[in-house]
């Protein structure tokens, strides 16, 4: 990596060990005819995609001394449309489990979705309207496990239901885990349909219901773990809104998002918060 002033979001050398073995395989499955390996370190190209994550900056906007936006885009979208991101964030999974003495795939999942926003650009076609929680936009949809670790991810119009979102999310799951999972919570967003779906895979889907006599928020067990993945991928400020002009963009950025936080959690390190940089300010 060239010599520059480090910012929060690089990778160290330990970190990058953790995925480096993927990136090299892929680029020398992806040599070019003439032998060239390009002007950038792959590394770089990692460091760029998270800095662009975790600030939310414009791709016009990366730092000079970081791998300009059109090198930077072509692996973001090459990694994307290969899955190779999905690769890179699945063996981190595995490894986080695996060290918190659990199996790489989990038996359990819990289910949610959150409606965001939609940026200015963002095509028509592919947002929609959430009435009930009143987001012009689109709607991320979450299976985790008991740990908060992403298993599936979709994006789709905030004006899906919910039961649709939870389908979707079911069937990956079952792809994802090869069938070791036999049980997923969900909020009483979802409806009979998603149990019934669920029950065609194997699933056995339990919808959890709110005390009634309580009001405001409480934490219920293991589904609450939902909410705090949630809440730790908004860290992310390219996600704090959906910018992306394909839902599959919108996908890779939860990817790597997580990626970048299991990481941290592998190597012991984590990224300073914005209060924690304000205090030493």
């Amino acid at each position: 990596m060239s010599e520059r002033k480090l910012y929060p979001s690089d990778l160290s050398d330990e970190q990058w060990s953790l995925i480096e073995p993927v990136i090299t395989a892929w680029k020398d499955r992806h040599r070019s005819v003439s032998g060239h390996q390009g002007a950038y370190d792959m590394r770089e190209i990692v460091n760029a995609i998270l800095y662009q994550g975790r600030t939310g900056c414009q791709w016009a906007y990366l730092p000079h001394d970081l791998p300009q936006k059109s090198a930077t885009y072509y692996y973001f979208a090459a990694w994307r449309d290969d899955g190779t991101d999905q690769v890179i964030h699945e063996l981190l999974r595995c490894q986080v489990r695996e060290r918190s003495r659990r199996l790489e795939d989990p038996t359990l999942v819990v289910l949610d979705t959150q409606s965001v926003h939609a940026a200015v650009g963002v095509p028509a076609a592919t947002t929609g309207y959430d009435p009930a929680k009143r987001v012009p936009g689109r709607k991320r949809g979450l299976a985790v496990d008991v740990l908060g670790l992403v298993i599936a991810v979709i994006v789709l119009a905030a004006n899906t239901h919910d039961n649709t979102a939870g389908m979707v999310l079911l069937d990956q799951v079952a792809e994802q885990t090869g069938g070791t999972v036999r049980k997923a919570l969900v909020d009483q967003g979802f409806k009979n349909q998603v149990v019934e779906h669920g029950t065609g895979l194997g699933i056995d889907v339990e919808i959890v219901e709110r005390d009634p006599a309580h009001r405001g928020f409480l934490p219920q067990p293991k589904r609450w773990r939902v909410e705090q993945t949630y809440g730790i991928l908004i860290l992310h400020r390219r996600l704090v809104r959906d910018y992306e002009h394909r839902t599959a963009s919108s996908a890779s950025r939860v990817y790597w998002a997580m990626s970048h936080v299991m990481i941290r959690r592998l190597a012991g390190t984590n990224t300073p918060t914005w209060r924690e940089v304000a205090v030493r300010a």
